[in-house]
């Protein structure tokens, strides 16, 4: 099989194409033949070596990589007379949720982590879905606890999580404010759920947002994976009881030439807010924060979400992400370009 390894932490160059024995599937796994993986930046920082979820989990060489797409080439014994791992049968269409070792071209995985592949889906869409809308679904349902009608603040709207908040939002009856870079991704934005839409690349968001409606806003639920160019804002743009989610420190990150700026990473590091417990009492506000690659000791909760999500898009209520395609030799321009900050939707290996 084919495996993407990163040895040692650095720039594009880390990523090295090796071949490796094809996995075999043991007790309750299933082995995948995978068609297509899923790209998110989670992947990018585990190259550069910052995530601590693959230094602390893992370690290097490790492969990155959270979530595929393909058809069971074989299983493992028990499936039959484990309640929980669910059926599959040689040549049923599937998603795979890993923690790492996504991007391969064989995989073995628990069978409580491999789910049936929609009808409506293809395999790109397929393998673009899991990572963002588990975290947009986990960041809503089981942090924000939207109330009907509450007003929610999505920044990186036109991204994959921020378009799946978006068309979450939307879903439970939210008033969903999104915040894109350009104004090419506004109607991204807008296409996903998001009723006004405020571009960076116009002015001072906030100020944008004071002028049209007379004074500041007020938001139920603020999301952000932006970081330190934005949670000051977002914590003061609260309203009374009002919840800030942090899922994401983008704006501490390089967005040209795949190593980390150790300089702006301090200087971030230092002006990050540290919110006070005492203040956030007394303001009836509330800052919560999940990284979703630390959360698979707790898949039974993830899988409930997967389910729901996955009945959302056969129902036809939830739409598949967009989706931009590159070949499995071409990882290193997938991870420019998803740094960039210039992509929308999803990005997506093909592994033949």
């Amino acid at each position: 099989m084919k495996k993407i390894v990163i040895h040692k932490p650095g720039s594009y160059d880390r990523l090295c194409m090796e071949n490796h024995p094809d996995p075999q599937p043991g007790r309750g796994e299933v082995l995948i033949d995978v068609k297509a993986v899923g790209i998110n930046f989670a992947d990018c920082i585990t190259r550069m070596g910052l995530y601590a979820s693959a230094k602390k989990l893992v370690g290097y060489p490790i492969t990155p990589g959270f979530e595929v797409s393909g058809v069971v080439a074989a299983t493992g014994p028990g499936l039959a007379t484990d309640p929980d791992a669910g059926e599959f049968s040689v040549g049923d269409a599937v998603i795979g949720v890993t923690l790492f070792n996504g991007y391969s071209s064989m995989l073995t995985l628990p069978a409580a982590q491999v789910f049936k592949m929609p009808e409506s889906m293809n395999f790109e869409q397929a393998a673009a879905f899991s990572a963002v809308h588990l975290t947009a679904w986990w960041a809503l349902h089981r942090l924000a606890h939207p109330q009907d009608g509450e007003c929610m603040l999505v920044h990186s709207a036109a991204g994959g999580v921020g378009s799946a908040l978006c068309q979450l939002g939307r879903l439970a009856n939210l008033h969903v404010t999104g915040i894109v870079g350009n104004e090419n991704k506004i109607e991204v934005a807008q296409r996903a759920g998001a009723n006004q839409v405020y571009a960076r690349a116009r002015g001072d968001v906030w100020q944008q947002m004071g002028s049209q409606n007379g004074s500041h806003r007020k938001f139920d639920i603020v999301m952000d994976a932006s970081g330190v160019a934005t949670l000051k804002n977002s914590y003061a743009h609260l309203a009374p009881c009002g919840r800030l989610i942090v899922y994401g420190f983008h704006s501490m990150l390089p967005k040209h030439g795949g190593k980390p700026n150790w300089l702006k990473l301090i200087s971030g590091y230092l002006r990050t807010p540290r919110f006070n417990p005492l203040k956030m009492t007394m303001e009836n506000r509330s800052v919560l924060a999940f990284n979703l690659s630390f959360l698979l000791a707790r898949f039974t909760e993830l899988s409930v979400g997967m389910h729901a999500l996955l009945r959302l898009i056969d129902s036809g209520a939830l739409q598949a992400p967009k989706v931009t395609t590159y070949a499995f030799e071409d990882v290193a321009k997938a991870h420019a370009d998803i740094e960039s900050g210039a992509t929308t939707g999803k990005l997506v290996l093909l592994t033949g």
